[in-house]
C-alpha cells in the first residue's frame, strides 16, 4: 500500500523543521507528502526572527483542496499559530476520513521562541486534542496543556501523560528529552498499556526540528504497523540515525538540523 501523508504546519526556510522537515521525513520513510501551510516563519538555525500569519480562511481553503482530491492515510499536525487556525483545522478534520492523526503540540522553537499564542493552547486542548490518535508533547508542552510545572522525573511524566490521555486523545507519547538523564526516556500511554522507550543521548548540538521530524515519522509509519508500539520503535530507531549523522551536514551556525536522508547520502 502506498501511503499518502499530510502535514499541517508552518514553514522553516532553513529546511530543518516545520513543513520542510515533515516532507523530507515522509519521503525518507516512503510516504507521499502533501502539505497545508499555517504560517510563514522567518527562521534559521539561530532562531525565529518573524512570523507572518496565514488567514484562517486560506488554511481552510488549502485543506478543502487537498482533502477533496487526495486520499490521506495519515496526518501530522504541527504549528497552528493562533486560535482561529486551531479551530479551522479542528472543523476540517472533524468531517475528514483520515485514519491516523498525530498532533505535535508545537509551542516553542528549539531556540525558545514562542510558536503558539496562549489563547490557542486552550482551543487546541478543547477542540483538537480529542480528535487525534496520538499527541507527542515534550515536558514543557505537556505542562502548558495541563497548566502545571514541567515533570521532573519519569513518575511525573507518567502522571501527566495519563492526565492528557483523559482529555480525549487515543494515545500520548511523552517525550523525556528535557530530563537530565544519560538516556532520553519516552513513555507511550494508552488506555490499555504503558510502554517505555529509551535511547542513549547523541552528543550533538544539531537537534533542530527533532520534534517535527519524530511526529512526521510516526504519521508516515503508522499505516504500515499494527500498533503504536512498533510504530514508535521504528520511528525512534530511524531518528536516532538521523541524529547520529547530523554533524555530517553543514547547515547554519546555530542549532543545525538532523540528517533526514542519512540512509542514502
Amino acid at each position: 500500500m502506498r501511503i499518502n501523508a499530510l502535514t499541517i504546519a508552518g514553514t522553516d526556510p532553513s529546511g530543518g523543521a516545520g513543513i520542510q522537515a515533515d516532507l523530507k521525513t515522509f519521503s525518507a520513510l516512503e510516504a507521499y507528502g502533501t502539505s497545508v501551510i499555517t504560517a510563514l516563519v522567518a527562521q534559521n538555525t539561530r532562531g525565529v526572527q518573524s512570523v507572518y500569519p496565514i488567514n484562517a480562511d486560506f488554511v481552510a481553503a488549502q485543506l478543502a483542496s487537498v482533502l477533496s482530491d487526495v486520499r490521506i492515510d495519515s496526518v501530522k499536525i504541527g504549528m497552528l499559530q493562533d486560535s482561529d487556525i486551531v479551530e479551522t483545522v479542528a472543523e476540517s478534520l472533524a468531517s475528514a476520513t483520515i485514519p491516523w492523526r498525530v498532533l505535535d503540540t508545537v509551542m516553542l522553537a528549539k531556540s525558545g521562541d514562542p510558536l503558539l499564542s496562549e489563547r490557542a493552547v486552550a482551543t487546541l486542548r478543547d477542540r483538537l486534542l480529542p480528535q487525534v490518535s496520538l499527541i507527542t508533547p515534550n515536558l514543557p508542552e505537556a505542562a502548558a496543556l495541563l497548566a502545571c510545572a514541567p515533570a521532573r522525573n519519569e513518575n511525573e511524566m507518567l502522571c501527566q501523560g495519563r492526565e492528557l490521555l483523559a482529555m480525549g486523545c487515543q494515545a500520548v507519547l511523552m517525550k523525556g528529552g528535557h530530563l537530565s538523564d544519560d538516556e532520553s526516556p519516552d513513555w507511550l500511554i494508552t488506555a490499555g498499556m504503558e510502554e517505555r522507550f529509551t535511547a542513549p543521548r547523541v552528543p550533538t548540538k544539531n537537534t533542530h526540528g527533532t520534534g517535527c521530524t519524530l511526529s512526521a515519522a510516526l504519521a508516515a509509519l503508522r499505516p504500515r504497523h499494527e500498533n503504536w508500539v512498533t510504530t514508535v520503535r521504528e520511528a525512534k530507531l530511524w531518528l536516532q540515525g538521523a541524529l547520529q549523522q547530523a554533524d555530517t551536514l553543514e547547515v547554519g551556525e546555530g542549532i543545525g538540523p538532523v540528517h533526514h536522508f542519512y540512509r542514502w547520502w
